[in-house]
């Protein structure tokens, strides 16, 4: 059409929210694409868990959200990973970090943290025996896919409770025989999520069939197969849910027959805490830790709460991708109640627009049965019209 123009397409926005590591392997926003990335795929297999246990495992979830290890969202306003399974954070060495600090073992030191699950094996009990024997540090670890989980049963004043993750020394008495030494508590905290990933996980499971050998590239072509459904993170009823819990365990971690507690966290979570915790200021401890304490409190070395903050190392070719720990900071429950319970509500009621916000709520639903409490409408905002400059005239030469 001679003089027109062609009218463009109108793009579509990107989905907050995508299936980001399926079967242990990265699929957006980059794709693994390795021999065991497909191996482990195409068996349902989780590379996690098999390392772990030294056998081939299968992903342990229900069919709707088979293999889903972590979701991709811009909840927090930038693009994150949020973890959906605790198997996920079964990473060696965030595993030895945790049994080196809990315990108070030496960097360096031949520190063995093992699944309880290994021991069904006689060379590998065996082996842990002679360890204990020799007074090597030995730390043998239970979870729910390995071992089951372990906890406290309710009493008349205190509810029952399990750990995700129980570490407990081994060491020898004066006989030498091997005998229980402290446990740690260690907490990996997924998120739950608005919905499902069925659909999702129907398009993958789609696409590996029809593609196989082209799986990697298919993803990569129609990014959109993986957000099909998937909605955002739950972040407020996690945090209800997580917050009472984190207090109780980390208070048991101060016990003396207690070697401490960790609560490990992806980023991801941690960002989307602090309006829960009226975002507090961190304190760099110079040891490549940092410390939450209360404004009048002086940080101390070694305090019986730990969070772990983790991010994933986003890569095509590493895969699993690794965990890498971004913050390790040092706590304990009753700083983290003075900035839940008491600073963020402050903060809350100082900030005027939170409770005019909230009378302005109260008022317009009594208003749909008492009318004369309903606010009135703001006035509506004129719009402005386009002026448009109309060219000078031009005189008509004959």
């Amino acid at each position: 059409m001679s003089g027109g123009t062609i009218p463009k397409q109108k793009q579509k926005k990107e989905p907050n929210n995508f299936i980001g590591e399926w079967f242990g392997h990265r699929v957006y926003p980059v794709v693994a694409q390795t021999a065991e990335s497909l191996y482990d795929q195409e068996h349902q297999r989780c590379p996690f868990l098999t390392i772990v246990k030294g056998e081939d495992t299968s992903c342990t979830k229900r069919e709707a959200s088979k293999g889903v290890c972590s979701i991709s969202s811009t909840s927090n306003g930038v693009r994150q990973d949020w973890l959906v399974c605790p198997h996920r954070a079964l990473d060696t060495s965030m595993l030895e970090s945790a049994a080196h600090r809990l315990f108070g073992f030496a960097e360096g030191a031949d520190v063995e943290v093992l699944a309880a699950t290994v021991l069904d094996h006689k060379e590998t009990a065996e082996a842990v025996r002679e360890r204990v024997a020799a007074g090597l540090p030995t730390i043998v670890y239970f979870q729910e896919k390995l071992g089951g989980e372990i906890g406290i049963s309710a009493g008349h004043r205190s509810p029952e409770l399990s750990f995700d993750a129980t570490m407990i020394e081994l060491v020898a008495d004066e006989q030498g025989k091997l005998c229980l030494g402290r446990y740690g508590i260690f907490e990996i905290q997924t998120m739950d999520f608005h919905g499902g990933y069925s659909k999702a996980v129907a398009n993958l499971n789609a696409a590996l069939h029809m593609h196989q050998e082209g799986f990697g590239d298919a993803v990569s072509e129609k990014p959109w197969w993986l957000a099909e459904k998937v909605e955002g993170p739950n972040i407020a009823n996690v945090f209800k849910r997580t917050f009472y819990q984190m207090m109780f365990k980390f208070q048991l971690g101060a016990d003396d027959s207690s070697a401490g507690c960790i609560f490990a966290i992806p980023r991801s979570v941690w960002d989307s805490w602090q309006r829960h915790l009226g975002r507090p200021e961190l304190i760099d401890y110079e040891d490549g830790t940092w410390r939450l304490m209360k404004p009048d409190h002086e940080p101390v070395e070694n305090p019986p709460a730990w969070i772990y903050v983790f991010d994933t190392e986003l890569s095509e070719t590493e895969t699993p991708n690794s965990l890498k720990l971004w913050r390790i900071i040092g706590t304990d429950a009753a700083t983290l109640s003075y900035y839940a319970l008491e600073v963020s509500p402050d903060a809350a009621l100082k900030d005027g627009t939170a409770t005019d916000k909230l009378q302005l709520s109260m008022k317009s639903r009594l208003g749909e049965f008492l009318p004369e409490l309903k606010p009135p409408r703001p006035p509506r905002k004129k719009a402005m019209k386009k002026v448009v400059a109309k060219p000078p005239k031009t005189e008509t030469l004959l």
